[in-house]
């Protein structure tokens, strides 16, 4: 009988105790996952060292920043989906130039990225302004720490305004070697900018002036070599060889894609597009959204064999 009673038991007390076991277990688990939550899983939260207008170096949370570049670099009127491919680049940007500088990340300028502060955009947008900042914000939050990789390393996110119809080699305006900047096609930007093609006027003097060149025999130009971009490589003025680039810094000219006539003693030059031409073209990409392309599309046509991942 006393056998058959301590078998009962044993048949009662085992499920319990296997339960009671695995209760514990698992109530370890829990507080294992709320140290986590606590010490290892918090967001991190980048920032930036900005050097603004004033030469000062102010400390600003990432995706702030981000929102300044966005409302300063793009025009907001762009479809949302072109204006996260450019949250997504100037976040890809700033964090690869923050691995570079000691003094401070980046500047507010075009010698960097612009920003614009809050008190900037007002001014900028007035009545729009709300409609504006909520729709900027939106697409900065929505890729929020999203960065282009390529190799497992961050990349120079270059872009640039407007294409002739094609993105430029790295190599051919920065002397770098980039196997994700190189040239790809760009269309219909001609189509929905009025300022595709523009035509800019010299006056002999002041044209030889600013190429420092001397032009008391008058003005000869041949020579005149483009690459597959159909961007100009080098021009040859007066026996001088400029390459397109010297030529559109000195003229202030708006691309290397240009071409010159001497009329009524007077320099025409028409350009196409605008900017240096490498990386992501902003009038391109908002094309690209119009058309039903998403940020990923975007930016995988623009940067080749690239990856997008959280920082």
């Amino acid at each position: 009988m006393k056998n058959k009673i301590l078998v009962l038991l044993i048949i009662i007390l085992l499920p319990i105790a296997v339960i009671s076991f695995m209760n514990n277990k698992t109530n370890f688990n829990l507080s294992e996952n709320k140290i986590s939550d606590k010490d290892k899983t918090k967001i991190q939260e980048y920032t930036i060292n900005l050097k603004d207008n004033n030469n000062n170096v102010i400390e600003l949370n990432l995706e702030d920043y981000i929102v300044g570049v966005v409302a300063g670099e793009m025009p907001a009127s762009f479809d949302i989906e072109a204006l996260k491919a450019q949250a997504i680049a100037s976040r890809t940007y700033a964090m690869y130039k923050k691995s570079t500088n000691n003094t401070y990340d980046v500047t507010a300028t075009t010698s960097d990225q612009v920003y614009l502060t809050k008190d900037e955009m007002k001014a900028k947008w007035q009545d729009s302004f709300d409609k504006y900042y909520n729709k900027i914000l939106s697409a900065v939050y929505d890729t929020k720490g999203l960065v282009i990789k390529y190799d497992d390393e961050i990349i120079v996110a270059y872009y640039f305004a407007m294409s002739n119809g094609y993105t430029e080699n790295a190599q051919n305006v920065f002397k770098e070697q980039k196997n994700y900047l190189v040239s790809v096609e760009s269309s219909g930007e001609d189509q929905v900018s009025k300022n595709f093609e523009v035509t800019t006027e010299f006056e002999k003097k002041d044209f030889c002036n600013k190429l420092s060149i001397n032009c008391n025999n008058g003005i000869f130009i041949d020579n005149i070599n483009t690459n597959d971009s159909g961007r100009v490589q080098t021009i040859n003025i007066n026996g001088t060889i400029f390459s397109g680039i010297e030529i559109r810094n000195l003229l202030g000219l708006r691309s290397t894609d240009f071409n010159v006539l001497i009329k009524n003693e007077k320099l025409v030059i028409t350009t196409k597009g605008y900017g240096h031409g490498v990386g992501m073209s902003q009038y391109g990409a908002n094309v690209m959204a119009q058309n039903g392309n998403n940020y990923k599309q975007i930016i995988q046509h623009y940067y080749k064999d690239v990856y997008i991942e959280s920082i």
